[in-house]
């Protein structure tokens, strides 16, 4: 239901009335003080007072010395008068103004004397501008629309210096909460007791870890780990983020880390978790008065992290996808003594998220949730809360009861290979044609070398590409060999090779594919030591040691690395030519096909030429996988070091026409 206006902008509509309310009464209290008063009938010196708090011009403006004002007292022709601290004003029966000087006060003494001796009645005397008339504050009081505006910059300035945190007493997560992360918790549970116990380390003369680190990709959990380990701990749990601590005022920033840390150690046993630390950043060259600040930030988070006592029970817990970006001192043992790193779920943590999350829409009892964690390898707990979610919008747009399979298979697809565009232009049937010749090349390319596991082939267009290839991993790797890097980079130009093949030119449609690959090849030649000339320099070794190099060997190692795979490619896209046709004919007309008839395809043309081993001239297949032995079912005619023993003139791929 969609909410009105009102309803969306409550608050500020509230903050914006109460200003509005504010200035009013302001305005109003202005002009009731400027209204003149109302004086009771016949009482002179009351008129007098309110014409002389409104201007004294017309008494200022004639000046009479001590004799006229005798005179006047003895003739009687004094209307009333009106004495402050240097002056005396004066009113005549005629109706004429005037004053005198009494810095010392004696005009006054006199007239007051001749009051207390007169018997008859003399004329009216008030007191006009002296300190007992209103008390000291009273000036300050008409100023009151001032002072509030004082106070409230004075209140908005003691916020902003305040860090924006979150203090909890209860999280209500614990760690049976999280799902995975089954290391990570491990590693926090010496943590946990020395939080519910701090004492006891310092008894024995333990010193506690005073930081914990939490590294990894963004999605796997960091922040739900933390929130758990203060339940765990029955710990208070302060939550900022390392960008908090900047400020455009000089100073600012350090005051925010003396907050922090005074208000940790005043509700101890307590956890100060700064999520995306490396917002904090890390001392440099004072180049700028903006590094200057930055530095000092960093040197009071240090100063407050040595200042920890064995037993005050507080702990720091920063989480960050950028570890290298830490400043090195902020990371040394004694500070942030451990860093644990969040991994990605496992299968059968894949598949608890899945019926964890399920569990919060109305799903079908039907669905399948190991096939589900098989087809998510690599996926995140976010990225599985946003798969969850998108199934029930895609069943929820389709008017559907219930999120059945077919749905969170949809959104599975969309979260790897984006969303499919509604009412996308028609493209013509050459431009379908090669786009059916690109994706089947990247389909049969990963079957052969068995990249991943071919989930589908489609020529429809999703998110900005206009037909997807969807390869997943069969298994959760965190180790990858340089055959299986090799073949993901064929993989990848298998398209561009295809265009080649068929059509003698290649599009831009390319580009992308182009862009991975030379990512990969650099971090195999820059990083990996799998360059094409064997050589074992890393790149970031010389960055990290200041030295100067020269790029364009390494980026004419990756370019080699990159002709040599396009050439290995290009042979084996030809022997595959046959499955090649017949995927991408079924394209044209099905516009998508499944990976298991793309796997078919390629297996049958694998068998059929098996019994003819001459396909590789002057050579005989042997059962050599070397790297290439963790492929399940390799063949050895797809061996990469087979092919690439072939002669280019044997082989050549064809030119451009």
């Amino acid at each position: 239901m969609k909410k009105t206006f009102f309803a969306r902008h409550r608050r500020s509509l509230g903050v914006i009335t109460l200003c509005i309310l504010l200035l009013a009464v302001a305005a109003g209290s202005f002009w009731y003080a400027s209204q003149p008063k109302a004086t009771p009938p016949g009482d002179a010196s009351a008129a007098m007072l309110q014409q002389l708090q409104q201007s004294s011009d017309a008494w200022t403006a004639n000046r009479r010395d001590l004799s006229t004002l005798v005179g006047d007292m003895r003739d009687g022709r004094i209307a009333s008068a009106a004495l402050s601290e240097d002056a005396v004003y004066v009113t005549t029966t005629d109706g004429q103004h005037y004053w005198l000087a009494d810095q010392s006060g004696r005009i006054g003494e006199m007239i007051l004397r001749d009051y207390s001796s007169a018997s008859g009645s003399l004329f009216p005397v008030s007191l006009f501008d002296t300190d007992g008339e209103a008390p000291w504050y009273s000036k300050l009081l008409a100023q009151w629309p001032l002072l509030l505006l004082l106070v409230a910059g004075a209140a908005f300035v003691a916020w902003k210096l305040h860090p924006p945190q979150t203090l909890k007493q209860r999280t209500g997560i614990r760690f049976a909460d999280v799902i995975g992360a089954g290391e990570a918790k491990l590693a926090l549970q010496d943590v946990t007791a020395y939080l519910r116990d701090p004492a006891a380390f310092a008894a024995l003369g333990a010193r506690p870890p005073k930081g914990v680190l939490l590294t990894g990709e963004p999605g796997t959990g960091k922040t739900q780990l933390a929130k758990a380990l203060a339940s765990e701990c029955d710990a208070h749990f302060i939550q900022v983020t390392g960008s908090d601590f900047s400020s455009m005022y000089f100073g600012v920033g350090i005051h925010k880390v003396k907050a922090l840390f005074r208000t940790a150690r005043k509700h101890a046993p307590c956890i100060v978790f700064i999520d995306e630390i490396d917002g904090i950043g890390r001392r440099g060259e004072q180049s700028r008065s903006s590094d200057a600040e930055g530095n000092r930030i960093v040197n009071q988070f240090l100063t407050e992290l040595d200042g920890f006592a064995a037993d005050s029970g507080v702990l720091v817990l920063g989480a960050t996808n950028f570890p290298n970006s830490l400043d090195p001192a902020l990371v040394r043992e004694g500070r942030f003594d451990r860093s644990i790193a969040v991994g990605l779920p496992s299968l059968a943590e894949r598949e608890q998220l899945f019926r964890l999350y399920a569990g919060k829409v109305k799903a079908s009892g039907t669905l399948d949730f190991a096939q589900l964690a098989r087809n998510s390898v690599g996926l995140t707990p976010a990225a599985i809360a946003y798969i969850v979610n998108h199934a029930a919008l895609l069943a929820a747009r389709s008017q559907q009861t219930e999120v059945v399979m077919q749905h969170f298979v949809d959104a599975l697809e969309t979260c790897r290979i984006g969303e499919q565009p509604l009412g996308a232009s028609a493209l013509s049937e050459t431009d379908r044609t090669r786009i059916a010749v690109h994706e089947a090349g990247h389909a049969i390319v990963a079957a052969a070398l068995h990249c991943g596991r071919v989930e589908k082939v489609t020529i429809l267009p999703r998110g900005q590409a206009l037909g997807v290839t969807l390869v997943t991993p069969v298994e959760d790797k965190r180790l990858h060999l340089e055959s299986e890097l090799r073949a993901r980079i064929q993989m990848l130009l298998a398209g561009r090779v295809a265009e080649q093949l068929y059509f003698h030119e290649v599009s831009s449609g390319a580009g992308q594919d182009l862009h991975e690959a030379s990512k990969l090849a650099l971090s195999m030649v820059g990083a990996l030591g799998m360059g094409p000339k064997g050589s074992l320099l890393s790149l970031q070794a010389v960055r990290d040691a200041h030295l100067d190099s020269d790029p364009r060997e390494a980026l004419q190692a990756a370019d080699d690395l990159l002709q040599q795979l396009n050439r290995t490619c290009t042979k084996l896209v030809e022997r595959l030519k046959p499955a090649l046709d017949q995927i991408s004919q079924r394209l044209l007309e099905e516009e998508t096909v499944p990976g298991e008839d793309v796997v078919a395809a390629v297996e049958a043309l694998m068998h059929e030429s098996l019994g003819n081993v001459s396909v590789l001239p002057g050579h005989t297949p042997h059962m050599e996988r070397v790297a290439a032995s963790a492929y399940d079912g390799f063949d050895p005619l797809f061996d990469l070091a087979l092919v690439d023993e072939v002669s280019d003139e044997q082989t050549a791929g064809p030119g451009m026409a």
